[in-house]
C-alpha cells in the first residue's frame, strides 16, 4: 500500500527553517541572555538551544537535513512552549519566540498525531544535558550561561546550511527519522 502524499508546502517551508537555523539560534540566545530571571520560560529555551549541542554530537555523515531539520523543529516546539510560560514578554525580545511558536503549528500539522510525542521529547530536554552541562546549571549559573550563549553565538555565525532535497521521499524519511526518534 503506497504512503500517503504529504502537503507539498513543506518542501518550501523546511528548507527555509534550514537556512534560518544560525539566525534563529543567535536570536533564542540573545533572548535567554536579555531574561536575567531563571524561570520555566528560559529553562525551556535553553533546552532548545542546548539541544543543538547534543544534536550536533549525534548527527552521522549523511542526513545533514534531517538532522538539522530536528534541530529546528526543537527549537520551535521549545519557542512555543517557553510561550505558553510566558516567555521574555517583559523583557521586549518576544519577536522571535512568538514567530517560531507559529511555526510549531506547521509541525503539528506535519506531525500529526506524533506532534505530541516531540512535545514530551523536548519537555524532557530540560532535565538533559550536552557536552557536560545540563539546562539547570546553565539556567542558574551566571558564568556557565554566559559561556554557553557564547557557544550559540559562534556555532550560528559557522553555521553552513546542508542541501535540502525537495521531494516527498525527504519528507516521508523525516517522519521516518522522527518516528524513530520520539519516544
Amino acid at each position: 500500500m503506497k504512503e500517503p502524499a504529504i502537503d507539498p508546502r513543506y518542501l518550501e517551508v523546511f528548507p527555509q527553517w534550514l537556512r534560518s537555523l544560525g539566525d534563529d539560534a543567535r536570536a533564542v540566545a540573545d533572548t535567554v541572555a536579555a531574561s536575567a530571571k531563571d524561570d520555566a520560560s528560559t529553562r525551556c529555551l535553553i533546552s532548545g538551544l542546548n539541544y543543538i549541542f547534543k544534536s550536533l554530537d549525534l548527527i552521522p555523515d549523511g542526513i545533514d537535513d534531517l538532522g538539522f531539520l530536528d534541530d529546528a523543529f526543537v527549537l520551535r516546539v521549545a519557542s512555543a512552549q517557553a510561550a505558553g510560560e510566558g516567555a521574555a514578554a517583559a523583557d521586549g525580545k518576544r519577536g522571535i519566540v512568538d514567530r517560531l511558536t507559529e511555526d510549531a503549528r506547521a509541525i503539528k500539522d506535519f506531525l500529526g498525531a506524533d506532534y505530541g510525542r516531540l512535545e514530551t521529547y523536548v519537555a524532557a530536554l530540560r532535565k538533559g544535558a550536552a557536552r557536560g552541562r545540563t539546562v539547570e546549571e546553565i539556567a542558574t549559573d551566571s558564568g556557565i550561561r554566559e559561556q554557553f550563549l557564547q557557544e550559540v553565538r559562534a556555532w550560528s555565525g559557522s553555521y553552513q546550511v546542508p542541501s535540502f532535497t525537495r521531494d516527498q521521499k525527504t519528507l516521508v524519511k523525516l517522519k521516518s527519522f522522527l518516528n524513530a526518534k520520539l519516544p
